[in-house]
C-alpha cells in the first residue's frame, strides 16, 4: 500500500521529533560507543579498537551515494520505520555471535549492518525533519532534536552501559552479560518501530515506486550540484575540522575511564562509567542542546558560533587535567564529565544548522545527507589513528595533543559567510 495519504491532521513535532533523532541516535552510539567499551571489556587493544570500530564509520561516509535511492523510492516514513526494525534484528545477531569463537570479526560485520542500516536511516529521518517541519520550527526544534540525538548517545553511554556493568557482575561473565544487553537492545528498536508506525505523520510526500528513465542522469546533477554551492570549500572545511578533537576524544574518552591507573586511566568500574554518563550527563545534555536551539532562534546562529565552537573544544582541556593528575575524587570525574555533555549539546547544535544551511536548496535531503557524510569522513579518519597516537604518547600528552587540535576549526570560523539572521525567529 502506498504510504502517500493526504495529511488529514496536524501532528504535533513534539510527539515524533524527540523519539525519531532517540531512535536515530541509538544505533549510532551502540556502533561508535559502546562497542569501544565492550571491546575493551573483552580485552582488545586500543589500536584496534579505534581502528575497526572507526572503519565503522564508513556507511555515513559513503551514505551520499545512495541518498537520491531513499528520495526516489518510497518514502522517507517508509524508509526509516523499516530500518528501525532491520536494526533491531542486526542488534540480536550481533548478541549471539559475542559467545563465538570469532566474535571479533562477527560482531563487526553485525555492527557494519548496524551502521548501514542506521546511515540510511538517518537520510530519510532528516529529509522527512525538513518537509515536515517550517523553517522556525526547525530552528526551535533543532536544540530539541540535538537533545534528543544526544540523549540517546548518553543512554547508550549510560544506562546502557550500566546494565552492562550490572550484568558483569550478577551474570557471572563478561561475555554473558553483553549478549544480554544486546538482545535487550534488538527489543527496545523493536518497540519504536511500532510507536513510529502509528504516530508519524503521512501525507508530506508522495511515493516513488518507479524508476524513471533518467535516474542516473538526475542522481549526478543531484550530487555534483551540491558541490558547486557558494563557498563549498569553506564549508567543507567547517564540516571536517569542526570536531577534529572530539573525533580523537571519544574514541578513548572510555578507554581513559576504564583503564587501570598504573598505565594512565583512572580505574573506574563499567557501572561507574556509566552511571557519570547516564545521570549527571544527561541533565547537562539536555540543558545545553535546549539552550542552544532557544538562543539560535532569538538570535541567529552567527551571533554564538563562537561560544558555541568553545563550549565543544574546553573540555578537552578538562580530560588532560584528568590525564595529568589522575585524581581518586568520583566528584571530580563526574564534574567534567558533566562540562563535557553541557558543551557537546551547546556546541553540536551549530554544527547541525550549519549542515542545514549549506543543504538549503533543491535537493535539500541529498545534500544534507552529502553534509553528514563529510561529517562522518571528519570522525572517521582522526578516530582511525586516535589510538595509535594515544599509545605512543601516553594518555596525558594525548589529551594535550586532541586539544591543540581545536585550532583547524577556529580558523575557517570567520570565513563562513553566514546570513545574519540564519536560525532566527522571523517577525509575524
Amino acid at each position: 500500500m502506498s504510504d502517500n495519504s493526504a495529511v488529514t491532521r496536524k501532528v504535533s513535532p513534539w510527539v515524533w521529533v524527540p523519539s525519531l533523532y532517540f531512535v536515530e541516535g541509538v544505533p549510532y552510539v551502540i556502533v561508535m560507543t559502546v562497542s569501544v567499551i565492550m571491546y575493551k571489556r573483552l580485552d582488545i587493544s586500543n589500536t584496534d579498537i579505534a581502528l575497526y570500530t572507526s572503519w565503522l564509520y564508513l556507511p555515513w561516509v559513503i551514505k551520499p551515494f545512495w541518498s537520491p535511492v531513499v528520495d526516489i523510492f518510497k518514502t522517507k516514513r517508509f524508509w526509516f520505520i523499516t530500518l528501525q526494525f532491520l536494526v533491531g534484528v542486526c542488534f540480536a545477531g550481533v548478541a549471539f555471535a559475542i559467545p563465538a569463537d570469532r566474535f571479533f570479526q562477527l560482531t563487526l560485520a553485525f555492527l557494519w549492518l548496524v551502521a548501514f542500516s542506521s546511515a540510511t536511516h538517518d537520510i530519510a529521518a532528516d529529509g522527512f525533519y525538513m518537509i515536515g517541519l517550517s523553517e522556525y520550527e526547525q530552528s526551535f526544534f533543532i536544540g530539541i532534536r540535538s537533545s534528543a540525538y544526544r540523549l540517546a548517545m548518553v543512554t547508550g553511554q549510560g544506562l546502557i552501559v550500566i546494565l552492562a556493568g550490572y550484568l558483569e557482575t550478577t551474570m557471572g561473565g563478561i561475555a554473558i552479560a553483553w549478549k544480554t544487553t544486546f538482545l535487550i537492545l534488538s527489543g527496545m528498536m523493536v518497540v519504536f518501530f511500532i510507536y513510529h508506525h502509528f504516530v508519524v505523520p503521512k501525507g508530506y510526500e508522495s511515493s516513488g515506486d518507479v524508476v524513471s528513465e533518467g535516474f542516473w542522469k538526475e542522481f549526478m546533477k543531484t550530487f555534483l550540484s551540491f558541490f558547486r554551492k557558494r563557498q563549498i570549500g569553506v564549508g567543507l572545511a567547517f564540516l571536517l575540522l569542526y570536531r577534529l578533537g572530539e573525533a580523537q576524544l571519544v574514541k578513548l574518552a572510555s578507554p581513559f575511564m576504564l583503564d587501570d591507573v598504573s598505565i594512565g586511566g583512572l580505574g573506574l568500574s563499567t557501572t561507574e562509567v556509566g552511571t557519570f554518563y547516564g545521570t549527571f550527563g544527561i541533565i547537562a545534555l539536555s540543558v545545553g542542546g535546549i539552550l542552544g536551539g532557544l538562543l539560535v532562534a532569538k538570535n541567529g546562529l552567527k551571533n554564538w558560533l563562537w561560544w558555541m565552537i568553545i563550549s565543544l573544544n574546553l573540555p578537552n582541556l578538562l580530560y588532560a587535567f584528568l590525564a595529568f593528575f589522575q585524581p581518586e575524587s568520583r566528584v571530580i570525574i563526574a564534574a567534567v564529565v558533566v562540562v563535557e555533555q553541557f558543551g557537546y549539546g551547546f556546541g553540536f547544535t551549530a554544527y547541525l544548522l550549519f549542515m542545514i544551511y549549506l543543504a538549503d536548496g533543491a535537493h535539500k535531503t541529498a545534500h544534507y545527507a552529502i553534509a553528514t557524510g563529510f561529517m562522518a569522513l571528519g570522525m572517521m579518519l582522526p578516530g582511525m589513528v586516535s589510538g595509535w597516537i594515544q599509545e605512543m604518547l601516553g594518555y596525558d600528552l594525548f589529551f594535550v595533543w586532541v586539544a591543540f587540535c581545536a585550532l583547524p576549526g577556529f580558523l575557517v570560523i570567520p570565513h563562513l559567510g553566514l546570513a545574519e539572521d540564519f536560525g532566527k525567529k522571523k517577525p509575524g
